[in-house]
Order: structure tokens, then C-alpha cells, then sequence
């Protein structure tokens, strides 16, 4: 298979694109700023963030296999792709309209801020955000070839974070440092805060039109007409459930990222909180906490995706899981800053290639003509279990008055899921997904 570089340049810039929504809104500056300026209560403002995440996560695992099968028969995969990522800026774009709460002269809030809007639209832009996921990570195979699906996914990965980083930085240097921010932003009433909103959704917007301009969709077994699309796409995936059993390496890697993944989520969703509401991070210290973890997340996935082409994605994921439950355990114990910074770049280093060695192991693994379908059962492993790490970690910091006693769940997660993974047979996966091509040619 010749590699189209124009293309995988094209598929990576999405990664690029999307991953500041997840860096900034999801993670470092709109979830703090939720937590403290909207709810202004730490407790309850990490009980009503894990139940946003709770939705989203139910939502996607629901959706991504029925619509995957649908894009994979009606040769609709950039259709889906553009419909989602349309609705992940615009729902973004909305959390800039986002007021916060009221404050007295002391500091003390005296009314909370605008909380259903919020979660609402930051609901709404992570479905969409993750269904997209759904259909880009399926052009992976078409793209690249085996031999180097490793280091691809580990590029689009690391464009990913050099993303979020770029995107951190004018956040940082355009709005939230500078006396009068960028574009005439005021910051009465944190609207320099709440502008990095618009920055991802601008960026998202731009940075996403390369993949629909020059990567090509493979339409080889679909249906024509609509109804006959809806029929062959439920029987595609009945047929699938039926058959499941054939692809047993598949089952145990998507049932061991059902639990190391949620262990991921969870770090994602709340390391900002986390940061703010047990060591007391300023919005500063929080953004130079994330250049420092989208730094050694970007080195980690360009580093590791070769060495995923050599070692093999299994033992690349098994080394990624162990340095991410070390880095859970050090922030779970820290007594101060400085462990959490050492905890977080710790925790950078193995996520980037912990989500690019699971994506080209599933590549590598998934059966032709299949790819947006076994690529929705993928994100529903990701998604299915995925609202237990974030409810449980509100549910633990309510019941303990703590958030520590919810980092400790992380740990257990990233514990189950690398036991699991142990009991997968690489051989015996690419084995079923040659043999399958050879089939179908």
C-alpha cells in the first residue's frame, strides 16, 4: 500500500484541530473556570462535571456502533465527519455566551453563574467532539499500511498536542496574561476567559478543512437508497454481534481499554480540577501545567509510535498503562505542587502513546470494509464504561470531602484494564485481519 502523504498530513491535521477542545474546554480552562467562577463550590462543581461527562460518555457508547455501521454502508464516513465537527464548534462557540456567578467585594460568590447552560453546551460539543473521533480514527487503515500504521497514528497523535499546546499558548499570551487581552476583550466578567472558547471553535473550524479537501473515502460495499442503507447497516451489525466471537483478540483489547481508558478519561476530565481544588493552582499555573503535559504527551506519541512499529502495539500500551498508573498513584499521595507537576508531565508522557498504540493495534486488527463500524465499537469501549471513572470520582470526593479519595479509582482502573490486556494475541489478531483481506480481494 503506497503511502498518500498529502492525505495522512491531512488526516493528522485533524488531530491538530480537534485535540485544544479537549486540552482547553474539557480539561485545563473551562472546567476550572466551571468548577470556580460558575458553581464557585469545589465539591459540588466536580459531582455536576462528572455528571456532564457521565452523559456524554452514555450517549457516544450508544451511538457510535449503529451510526459506524451506517457511514460503513452508506459510504458516509466524511458526511458524519463534517456533520459532527460542525456541531463540536458550534456548541463550543456557545460556551462563550456562558456568564459566571456573582462576588462580593471579599471574594466570596453571592450568586452561582449560569450552570444548566453550561453543561448543557458542554455536553452537546462533547458528543459531537467524540462522534467525530468515531469517523476520523476509521480512515487510519485506508491511509496507511500495516507496517507503518503505528508511527501514523502516533504523528496524528503528536499533531494532536502540538495542537492543544499552540492553542494553550495564544490562550495564554493572547487572553489571559495581557493586560487588555486580544480583539478588544474585556475581562470583566472573566469574558478573557471565556473567549478561549471561540479560539477553539475558530481553530477547530479552520484547522479540520484539509481532511475533507484531500482524504479520500473508500465507498467499496455500499448500498444505494436510504431505506436500504438503514436495513443492510442493522443487519451489518447483528451479523457483527453474531460474529464477534471470530475476532477474540478484538473483544479482550476493547475490554481491557474499557477500564485503562476510563482511568485516561478521568485524568483528562479532572486534572484541572484537581489541580485547582486540592492544591489551589491560579489559571496561570494551570496553563503552564498543560504546555508542560502537551510537550512530553506530543514527544511520548512521536517517540513511541516507532517504537510501536518495532515492539508492537500491545507491549507499547502495557508500558504506557503502568507509567499512567504511577503517575495516578504520585498525584494521589502528593503533598504539594511539585509532585503534581512531576505526576503530570509523568502522566503526558505515557497518554499520548497509551490512545495512538490502542488506536493502530485496533487498526491493525479491524476486518476490511468494516472500519467505521469496528471503529464505533472502539469508541463505545472507550465510551461504554467510560462515565463510571468520572462518577465515581464525584461520588468518592462527595462522600470523603476529598477529591484524593476520587484519584484513587484512576489507579484501580489502569490496574484491571493492564491485567486484561495481558491476555491479548497479537499474532493471532493480525493473523484473522490478513486473512479476512485476502478474502475480500
Amino acid at each position: 500500500m503506497k503511502q498518500n502523504r498529502l492525505a495522512v498530513a491531512s488526516w493528522c491535521m485533524y488531530d491538530f484541530a480537534n485535540s485544544p477542545f479537549t486540552t482547553l474546554v474539557v480539561t485545563f480552562i473551562f472546567s476550572p473556570f466551571f468548577l470556580t467562577a460558575i458553581v464557585g463550590d469545589d465539591v459540588r462543581g466536580t459531582e455536576l462535571w462528572s455528571r456532564a461527562i457521565t452523559i456524554t460518555a452514555i450517549s457516544v457508547a450508544f451511538l457510535s456502533p449503529i451510526l459506524g455501521a451506517i457511514a460503513d454502508r452508506g459510504g458516509c464516513r466524511k458526511l458524519f465527519l463534517l456533520f459532527w465537527t460542525g456541531l463540536a464548534i458550534f456548541g463550543t462557540a456557545k460556551l462563550f455566551w456562558v456568564l459566571p456567578g456573582d462576588f462580593d467585594d471579599s471574594g466570596a460568590m453571592i450568586r452561582s453563574g449560569q450552570i444548566g447552560m453550561a453543561i448543557f453546551w458542554v455536553v452537546v460539543a462533547n458528543i459531537a467532539y467524540e462522534m467525530g473521533c468515531v469517523f476520523y480514527n476509521a480512515f487510519l487503515p485506508d491511509i496507511a499500511s500495516s507496517d507503518r500504521i503505528g508511527r501514523i497514528s502516533g504523528y496524528g497523535w503528536a499533531a494532536g498536542y502540538l495542537g492543544g499546546l499552540l492553542a494553550l499558548t495564544v490562550a495564554l499570551f493572547g487572553f489571559v496574561f495581557p493586560e487588555r487581552p486580544w480583539f478588544g476583550v474585556s475581562k470583566e466578567a472573566y469574558e478573557h476567559i471565556r473567549a478561549t472558547n471561540l479560539l477553539v471553535a475558530v481553530w477547530f473550524a479552520v484547522f479540520s478543512i484539509p481532511i475533507f479537501l484531500w482524504v479520500q473515502e473508500n465507498r467499496m460495499n455500499c448500498v444505494q437508497g436510504r431505506g436500504n442503507v438503514l436495513r443492510s447497516s442493522f443487519r451489518q451489525l447483528a451479523g457483527t454481534f453474531h460474529e464477534i466471537k471470530r475476532y477474540r483478540q478484538i473483544i479482550k483489547l476493547l475490554l481491557a481499554r474499557l477500564f485503562y481508558n476510563d482511568g485516561l478519561i478521568t485524568i483528562f476530565t479532572f486534572s484541572g480540577i484537581y489541580a485547582t481544588g486540592t492544591f489551589k493552582f491560579t489559571t496561570t499555573e494551570i496553563l503552564v501545567l498543560a504546555i508542560a503535559l502537551n510537550i512530553a504527551a506530543g514527544l511520548g506519541a512521536f517517540a513511541m509510535g516507532f517504537l510501536d512499529d518495532v515492539i508492537g502495539g500491545k507491549r507499547t500500551i502495557q508500558i504506557s498503562v503502568v507509567g499512567l498508573a504511577v503517575a495516578a498513584a504520585l498525584a494521589m499521595i502528593a503533598p504539594g505542587k511539585s509532585w503534581i507537576w512531576i505526576a503530570g508531565i509523568l502522566a503526558g508522557i505515557f497518554s499520548g502513546p497509551n490512545q495512538s498504540a490502542s488506536r493502530s493495534l485496533m487498526a491493525r486488527f479491524v476486518p476490511p470494509q468494516k472500519e467505521n463500524e469496528f471503529f464505533g465499537f472502539f469508541a463505545f469501549s472507550g465510551k461504554a464504561t467510560a462515565f463510571f471513572g468520572p462518577f465515581l470520582f464525584g461520588v468518592l470526593t462527595a462522600w470523603f470531602q476529598t477529591q484524593r479519595a476520587g484519584i484513587f479509582i484512576v489507579v484501580v482502573f489502569f490496574v484491571i484494564g493492564g491485567v486484561i490486556l495481558h491476555f491479548v494475541d497479537e499474532e493471532d489478531g493480525f493473523r484473522l485481519a490478513k486473512l479476512d483481506r485476502s478474502i475480500s480481494q
